[in-house]
C-alpha cells in the first residue's frame, strides 16, 4: 500500500469501531473537519445535499468532528451523532479528533505534510476545511471553510475524479 495515500490510516467511527480508510478504496472522498457550534455548521446541510447529488456513484463524505477551533465542538460520541442526524447526515461520522498542531491525528498530519502526501500542505485554519481525495486515496485538493461544499468548482472536481479510470 502506497505511503502517500490515506489508505494507510485507521480511524474510529463515532461508535468507537476502528476501521481502515482502505475500506473506501476506489471512492472519491471529501474529508471535512466539522463542529456543532460553528458559524459554518449549516454546511452540514450542504454536505447532505452534495452526498445526495452524487448518490449511487463512488463518492463519500467523511466527517471528523474537532474541538480545535474556539471550543466549537463541545459534544462527544452519541451526542455528536444525534446532532448531525438533525441535519440529516447521510455520511460516516468519526470520533472527535485533533486536526492541527503536534497532537493532530495522523490523518491530518498527513494532509499537512507535502512530503507525506506528495501533493500539498494544508492545515485547517477553522472548522469545515475540506480535503478532496481521489479513487487511489491520494489527496488532490483542499478548500477553505468559507467555501460551500456545493459550489461548482468542488462539484466539477468530484465529477472529474469520478470519471477518471480506476
Amino acid at each position: 500500500m502506497s505511503s502517500n495515500t490515506i489508505y494507510q490510516f485507521n480511524v474510529h467511527k463515532i461508535s468507537g469501531e476502528e476501521i481502515s480508510l482502505s475500506d473506501y478504496k476506489n471512492k472519491v472522498l471529501l474529508v471535512v473537519n466539522t463542529a456543532s457550534e460553528c458559524g459554518f455548521t449549516p454546511q452540514l446541510k450542504d454536505l447532505v445535499a452534495l452526498k445526495n447529488e452524487f448518490a449511487g456513484q463512488d463518492f463519500e463524505i467523511l466527517s471528523f468532528p474537532s474541538n480545535d477551533f474556539g471550543g466549537q465542538e463541545p459534544l462527544e460520541g452519541d451526542a455528536i451523532a444525534a446532532f448531525c442526524e438533525n441535519y440529516g447526515a447521510n455520511f460516516p461520522i468519526f470520533e472527535k479528533i485533533r486536526v492541527r498542531g503536534s497532537y493532530a491525528d495522523p490523518l491530518y498530519k498527513f494532509f499537512a505534510d507535502k512530503k507525506q502526501n506528495g501533493k500539498l500542505s494544508s492545515v485547517p485554519r477553522w472548522n469545515f476545511h475540506k480535503f478532496l481525495v481521489n479513487r487511489a486515496g491520494e489527496v488532490t485538493d483542499f478548500y477553505y471553510p468559507f467555501t460551500s461544499p456545493t459550489v461548482s468548482k468542488i462539484k466539477k472536481k468530484i465529477n472529474k475524479l469520478l470519471a477518471a479510470d480506476h
